[in-house]
């Protein structure tokens, strides 16, 4: 009886540790993702604003809410890609002023970056233009879309929705700007 007491204390001091909170993923990670395989860094060169982004909570995090940022690309200089990037992720403002680099065509990681900007970049799609870019990762964890200018087009807009629903990410959590 004494054993059976005690296993029963475990358990439930156990339980009482809680779980550790779970990164909110956007994505479902069966769903391959595919990067563009033909994007030229030097396409990514200048200022983007952030024009929708996903959120969990609908567009809050912990209470939270931002505005879209920006990203500014500089010229890329071997396989590093200047990056100064002010985003709104899951609710929560972050920040980024370094090198990134370029680890497969239209792949790249932000060197020193923490919490979700840490996640590599796949840019998941890029209109023949150079107008709109759709950026994800592969573990889901964050998905935002850029466009040259503040107000993107309804029809770019329906074609960066059809990319991220086609890479697995769960559209009722996009929050435009």
């Amino acid at each position: 009886m004494p054993r059976l007491i005690a296993a029963l204390l475990l358990v439930t001091l156990a339980g009482c540790a809680g779980a550790p909170d779970p990164v909110t993923a956007f994505r479902d990670t069966a769903t391959p993702i595919y990067s563009n395989a033909v994007l030229d860094p030097a396409r990514l060169e200048g200022t983007w604003r952030q024009v929708g982004t996903f959120a969990s909570g609908g567009g809050t995090s912990g209470g939270n809410r931002c505005d879209g940022g920006q990203v500014r690309f500089g010229a890329p200089q071997g396989g590093r890609l200047p990056v100064m990037a002010d985003l709104c992720l899951d609710g929560l403002r972050q920040a980024f002023r370094g090198e990134a680099a370029v680890t497969a065509p239209g792949r790249f990681v932000l060197a020193g970056a923490k919490g979700a900007l840490a996640e590599p970049w796949w840019v998941l799609w890029a209109d023949h233009d150079n107008r709109s870019l759709v950026i994800g990762t592969p573990s889901g964890r964050m998905g935002f879309i850029l466009d040259r200018s503040a107000e993107m087009p309804g029809d770019r807009i329906t074609a960066a929705r059809e990319i991220l629903d086609w890479n697995g990410y769960a559209l009722s959590g996009l929050r435009m700007f």
